[in-house]
């Protein structure tokens, strides 16, 4: 899907291509790559690194066209294995030519233009439009970690009411998402210092890109912290399970213990064996007895060990 944005004078929709018009190209078709490469020129492999998942931040020349490919936040499926993650996103610029490649819609790209629309100020150039996008892929890398938090914290005090698989597998994923976030975050931050050698930068576009390295830092120290605390967390409840475990072993061990010494007796008094007391008419109650007092005994025992 292609939508066209005049950005001079604010963010105003288009219907058809101009010069030094924004072409915005979601879940690119056959038909808007087809456009993109014979109508504009845009040479053909740049549809295929911006199309791989695992494609990292960086930035390509050919040609006279610059490709830029930023590493955003997606929210995929809170069910899903993985429920937060990072997908590439494309800008190509050449001369009055500025195109953005995403291949899935994302929260943060209709954010983005809610909020230029809402700033009415447009964008003075192609540098600015890329810092803008660095910037706010920040802020949602910052707004998607605060739902990361409180999904850390609904865990452990699920977990601290009853330990359950499906919890931990919840925290398993969020650190692979994690993962995804701090690996991201850095890519970004160092294409950020390399395109500012390489795009034109002016006094404004100098504020900005220091907003956006204040951004990115905080993003990525936080991402850091929340690492360690899963680390933490992760470690703390498998202790917590190992520890409940070596108590239920501790318990049977005990209770094996209780149970041998009366089966002892029985056994050896039960044995097709002369030992004195089958014909005694006490026999089987002397037996029951030593049974109760050997029970009694071991349970006085492990209890005062604290094993019971």
């Amino acid at each position: 899907m292609r939508t066209y944005w005049n950005f001079k004078s604010g963010i105003k929709h288009i219907d058809a291509w101009e010069s030094n018009c924004w072409v915005q190209v979601t879940c690119p078709t056959d038909e808007d790559r087809e456009f993109l490469e014979m109508e504009l020129g845009m040479p053909d492999y740049f549809m295929d690194d911006v199309s791989d998942a695992d494609e990292r931040a960086r930035y390509d020349m050919d040609e006279g066209w610059l490709m830029i490919i930023l590493r955003i936040p997606h929210l995929k499926s809170v069910s899903s294995r993985s429920p937060y993650t990072t997908i590439p996103l494309g800008i190509v610029i050449k001369g009055d030519r500025i195109i953005t490649i995403c291949n899935q819609e994302t929260r943060m790209m209709l954010d983005f233009i809610n909020h230029q629309m809402r700033r009415g100020a447009g964008f003075t150039d192609a540098s600015d439009l890329v810092f803008r996008l660095f910037l706010s892929a920040s802020v949602w890398y910052l707004k998607y970690l605060k739902q990361v938090n409180s999904i850390i914290e609904k865990a452990k005090r699920d977990l601290d009411k009853h330990i359950d698989n499906k919890d931990l597998v919840n925290l398993s994923r969020l650190q692979d998402s994690l993962t995804y976030f701090g690996t991201s975050i850095r890519g970004n931050e160092s294409l950020l210092s390399k395109l500012k050698f390489r795009l034109p930068v002016d006094e404004l576009d100098a504020e900005l890109i220091e907003d956006v390295n204040i951004e990115m830092n905080q993003a990525r120290e936080t991402t850091a912290i929340y690492i360690n605390i899963l680390d933490s967390t992760m470690d703390t409840y498998a202790n917590i399970i190992n520890n409940n475990m070596n108590t239920v072993m501790r318990l049977l061990t005990s209770l094996n213990m209780i149970i041998l010494f009366p089966t002892f007796i029985t056994s050896m008094f039960g044995m097709n064996l002369t030992n004195g007391m089958e014909d005694w008419a006490m026999g089987f109650p002397v037996a029951i007895v030593a049974c109760v007092v050997c029970t009694a005994l071991s349970l006085w025992w492990f209890k005062r060990k604290k094993w019971l």
